[in-house]
C-alpha cells in the first residue's frame, strides 16, 4: 500500500458552496455552475450525465481491483462505485479540505477497508504511484477550470505509470476549453493514440478514455471495443452513446435484470 503523503496546503479559493432545492443538492464552485448534484431520496443516483459517461470505463475494465479518484466534489462517483463494484477499492484524491468537510452533506460513506479519501496534490499523489491501479478518474477543476498540474504531459505520464497494464484512464475536459487540444495532443502521444472519446455523451463535457497496453502487444478487447465504438460521429451516434452510459448504469445498479458486466 502505498503511503500516504503530506496533507495539502491550504487553498485560497472561495469557498464551495452547498444549495438544496427541492430534492436535489448540489456543489458549487462558482454561482450557477453545478460541480456536483445529488438526489436526496437516492444519494447513490448519478443525477448528471457526466457522471453516468465517467462510469463507462467498466467497458473496459469490468472488474477493477483499484480505483483510483482525482477530486472529490460532491462524491457521486466515489459513492456509486462503492456501493455497485463491491470487488473494488476506491481511493480519492482531494486538494481541498473545505470539500472533504462536505463529505457528511453528500452522503460519502467514511474510510474504512475499501474506501479512503486522501487530502493532497493529485500531481504529487500520482508521481509517486507505480501500477497501482487498474483505472484512474481525473476530474478535477478549480475556479478557473481545468488545472494546470492535471493537464501536463508530465501528469499524463504519472498517469501511466500509476495504472497497470490494461488500465484505463478517463480524463473530463469541457469541449470549449482552449486547452481541449492541447489535452488531446498530450494524451495521445503518451498513451501511444490508444484514446478516444463518444461523442454527445455528456454536452460539454468531453470524455477521454485512454488505455495502457505494452508496445507491441496485439489489440486487447477493450482496446478493439474502443477503437469501434468512440471514433463514430452524428447526431443518432450522440443518442446512441448517450443511450449506451444509461444502460451501462442501468446495468451496474440492477445487475439481477439483464445480467451483471462486472462478471
Amino acid at each position: 500500500m502505498q503511503s500516504t503523503p503530506d496533507p495539502a496546503p491550504a487553498t485560497t479559493a472561495a469557498a464551495p458552496r452547498v444549495l438544496t432545492r427541492g430534492g436535489l443538492r448540489t456543489l458549487e464552485f462558482q454561482p450557477g455552475l453545478i460541480q456536483s448534484e445529488m438526489c436526496l431520496a437516492d444519494p447513490d443516483r448519478l443525477v448528471l450525465a457526466y457522471a453516468r459517461a465517467m462510469m463507462c470505463f467498466v467497458l473496459f475494465q469490468p472488474r477493477p481491483a483499484h480505483i483510483v479518484m482525482v477530486g472529490l466534489g460532491g462524491g457521486s462517483l466515489a459513492k456509486f462505485c462503492y456501493r455497485y463494484l463491491p470487488h473494488s477499492r476506491i481511493t480519492v484524491v482531494e486538494l481541498r479540505a473545505d470539500v472533504i468537510a462536505l463529505r457528511a452533506q453528500f452522503a460519502i460513506p467514511p474510510d474504512d477497508e475499501r474506501f479512503r479519501v486522501v487530502h493532497a496534490d493529485a500531481s504529487r499523489y500520482l508521481a509517486g504511484l507505480r501500477a497501482a491501479a487498474d483505472v484512474l478518474l481525473v476530474d478535477g477543476f478549480d475556479g478557473d477550470g481545468l488545472p494546470p498540474a492535471l493537464s501536463s504531459a508530465s501528469f499524463y505520464a504519472d498517469c501511466r505509470r500509476a495504472l497497470r497494464p490494461g488500465g484505463v484512464l478517463v480524463a473530463n475536459v469541457f469541449s470549449y476549453d482552449p486547452q481541449y487540444p492541447a489535452v488531446l495532443r498530450r494524451l495521445r502521444a503518451c498513451f501511444q493514440q490508444r484514446v478516444g472519446s463518444f461523442y454527445g455523451i455528456a454536452g460539454n463535457n468531453r470524455l477521454l478514455f485512454a488505455l495502457k497496453t505494452s508496445p507491441g502487444a496485439p489489440p486487447s478487447p477493450a482496446q478493439r471495443a474502443l477503437q469501434r465504438t468512440v471514433h463514430r460521429r452524428g447526431p443518432a451516434w450522440g443518442l446512441a452513446h448517450r443511450v449506451l452510459a444509461r444502460w451501462t448504469v442501468f446495468r451496474l445498479r440492477w445487475p439481477g435484470q439483464f445480467g451483471s458486466i462486472t462478471k
